[in-house]
């Protein structure tokens, strides 16, 4: 009888030692789990994240390019334009002799409504005459040897340009002064004087 209760003792021993095991063995299991399930979470919300940033930046390019697209609509419209203001504006310099007429006050209020109109949709001419040379917005057709005016200077205009809101449509054809070779030869002679005259005095 004794040998049966020792036996049953070791039993209930090797169950509890087994059950502790066991119960290591499913804490551990559950460990490693949630550790995987953890790092799969971590991936899924970062790609979560990253798509979010995606849609988020293609929402901002799509706002963009339709902003544009209003924006800037009606450019080549716009632009089909400017040779009938640059025809109306050459009648006028061409009949400047005879104001009083009833064609030219005509032509006058006509191509005064049309810019009025076309400055609504964004449309504004480059300033050029007595402005410094500017290659964004003006063409050089010539150089203009000039020495009552410094260099790079916008003398004459032969066709205007044109401005759509921030954006160049048309660039001014101009003529762009410079100085006669005499004067420039005069002011090489004169910078060379000044720096042999620096030279001079710090030897």
């Amino acid at each position: 009888m004794q040998e049966r209760e020792i036996s049953e003792n070791q039993l209930i021993s090797n169950n509890e030692e087994t059950k502790a095991e066991g119960s290591e063995v499913a804490e551990k299991v559950l460990i490693d789990e949630k550790e995987r399930l953890s790092a799969e979470l971590k991936e899924i919300n970062d790609k979560y994240l990253r798509l979010y940033a995606e849609f988020e930046n293609y929402k901002k390019r799509v706002n963009k390019d339709k902003e544009e697209l209003v924006r800037y609509d009606n450019e080549s419209l716009l632009y089909e334009l400017l040779p009938v203001i640059d025809n109306l504006e050459m009648a006028l310099r061409h009949a400047s002799n005879n104001v009083s007429s009833g064609l030219v006050q005509g032509v006058e209020i006509t191509l005064k409504e049309l810019q009025k109109t076309l400055e609504k949709f964004g449309l504004v001419a480059i300033e050029a005459n007595g402005k410094p040379f500017d290659p964004l917005v003006h063409h050089a057709m010539t150089q203009i040897e000039r020495d009552d005016i410094d260099e790079k200077i916008v003398v004459e205009e032969f066709r205007k340009g044109y401005m759509l809101r921030d954006k160049v449509l048309r660039p001014s054809l101009v003529a762009v002064s410079k100085k006669p070779v005499e004067s420039q030869e005069k002011e090489k002679r004169e910078e060379e004087i000044k720096v042999n005259k620096i030279i001079e005095e710090e030897s």
